[in-house]
Order: C-alpha cells, then structure tokens, then sequence
C-alpha cells in the first residue's frame, strides 16, 4: 500500500457517493512526474545545463545534420511562445551553444544551428538523464515497459495536438 492507496481508501471512507477510481491512476502519474522534473534538473545540471535549455538544444541536435531550425521550428518543438524563443536562444547564443546564422531561402529569414559545444552539452546531458532513466525502469521487463508505454500512448493522445 503507497501514499495513493491510502488517499484513496480515506476518500472513500468519507466520499463513498464519489467515484474516486481515477485518482489510482493520476495521482500516480502526477506523483512521478514531480519526481521525473526532478530527475531531469539533477541530470542536466550534472552537466551544467537547465531543462530549458536542454529542450532546446534536443531540438536541434534530433533534426540532424547540419542541426539547425528556424525560430518558427524550434517554437512548435518546445510548445513555448516566440518571444520566450527569441530570449532563449538569445542566452544560448552567449553561451556560445547556439549560432544565429541567415536562412538561405529567406533574405529576413534567421536559423539556429546547434554549435560544437552546444552538441557535447546536449549529447552528455542525454547520457545523464538516460542512466538516471534506466535505473529508475529497472524494476521493469521489456514486456512490462512496452505495456506501460502503449496505454501512457493512449492516455495522452486526446491532448497530442494541444499545446502546453
């Protein structure tokens, strides 16, 4: 019996005209993504990055060679507004972790293109999050995972198309 089980069976003891079956789940999922946000600051701060930055600096590093969006692309990745794009890459750029360079295609046009460094920081922040990640799956067969993973799928994919 957790912390859940035990909100729960209170709930029903002192609501038992409620339906409280949902709360199993999602107080459970809420639970460990406090605990996920937690373990993301620990990893990427491992190797001096927020989660913020990661996010971006993911963006650009899973489009592939040459590793670079426009603002317009890197906005619909991470599901934040263009203004909080433009101050981000702002300070990734004086972190030296990102270029700003002219699209070709368009005159006025702008490209963020992950730097060197950008790329070893994004890459190591990954190794960080994925050890931290394994060990807290361990518990679990692949069969196990994979079941975990198909209904999480199907829990999440009324709100895919929304954002944030």
């Amino acid at each position: 019996m957790d912390e859940v089980d035990r909100i729960v069976a209170a709930w029903r003891h002192e609501r038992p005209d409620a339906d409280v079956s949902p709360m199993e789940v999602l107080s459970r999922v809420s639970r460990l993504s406090q605990y996920l946000d937690a373990l993301r600051k620990h990893a990427f701060a491992s190797v001096d990055l927020e989660s913020w930055e990661f996010d971006v600096l993911a963006a650009l590093r899973r489009a592939g060679e040459p590793y670079e969006l426009s603002p317009g692309q890197l906005v619909a990745a991470t599901h934040v507004t263009s203004g909080t794009m433009t101050n981000r890459v702002d300070r990734l750029q004086r972190k030296g972790l990102v270029e700003r360079r002219p699209a070709p295609s368009d005159r006025r046009g702008v490209l963020v293109r992950l730097s060197e460094g950008g790329r070893e920081r994004v890459d190591a922040a990954l190794d960080a999050l994925l050890t931290h990640e394994h060990e807290l799956l361990a518990g679990l067969d692949s069969g196990e995972r994979a079941t975990i993973a198909d209904l999480l799928r199907n829990l999440i994919e009324p709100f895919a198309g929304s954002s944030d």
